[in-house]
């Protein structure tokens, strides 16, 4: 009994640092490549580093934070070649699905895109409380938004699929926006919604193909600006 309380306790402990550290990392408290020193947070959020470690590998299989040989943990960069390999993967996928749901969608899923479209446009991007990253709320309206256009493919395998690779670059969605905001976002996404309402599956696969490209591309470009630099 008193094992089984030990256990849940520290899991308890584990899932509340994993959360701050989430959020923290999300918020752009940390920036790209910079350490995430488990004696240190361990001191910060008082707790063993039995717990801190467990969050750490967490945030890993995340895609938020990473594990360096012999270096420990800390936050991905820019450059991490993950970035680009994610967008490939969705690029590759989600066109697919997208001309799928056009073509097999009902009207059901066509009030769908548009309530979840006008939920999107109507939430705001960015709060100040939150800092300079996008809004926790605007976060979830953006996810929601392109779930539902690709949800009237009806394959469930596909869509698991696409919600792991949707997870997995939140933090890179994050920094492009961040790096590049003169990015009209919003206009992509209306004319997504537009050429999915107007079953244009030609056009909505390309404008969602280009969609995820520009994303991408802000990071790289982000890299190549910093190294001119000298940053």
């Amino acid at each position: 009994m008193t094992q089984t309380a030990g256990t849940s306790t520290k899991q308890m402990l584990s899932e509340r640092v994993h959360a701050r550290l989430r959020e923290a990392i999300m918020r752009g408290e940390y920036a790209p490549s910079e350490a995430l020193k488990p004696q240190e947070l361990a001191q910060q959020h008082q707790v063993s580093l039995a717990v801190v470690r467990e969050a750490l590998v967490r945030l890993v299989g995340e895609g938020i934070a990473v594990r360096l040989p012999n270096r420990g943990f800390a936050v991905p960069d820019f450059s991490d070649r993950r970035w680009q390999e994610i967008a490939e993967a969705r690029r590759t996928i989600e066109p697919v699905m997208l001309r799928m749901a056009i073509e097999r969608g009902d009207v059901d899923w066509e009030a769908r895109v548009r309530a979840a479209h006008h939920r999107l446009v109507r939430t705001p991007a960015y709060v100040p409380d939150e800092g300079e990253y996008y809004s926790i709320a605007w976060s979830e309206a953006h996810r929601v938004f392109h779930r539902t256009l690709l949800e009237g493919c009806g394959n469930p395998v596909l869509l698991d699929t696409s919600d792991r690779l949707w997870t997995a670059g939140e933090l890179a969605r994050r920094w492009s926006a961040h790096r590049r905001p003169d990015r009209d976002g919003a206009a992509e996404h209306r004319r997504l919604e537009e050429a999915a309402l107007a079953r244009d599956a030609d056009t909505g696969t390309e404008v969602l193909a280009q969609h995820l490209t520009l994303t991408a591309a802000g990071l790289t470009s982000c890299t190549n600006d910093e190294q001119r630099e000298g940053l």
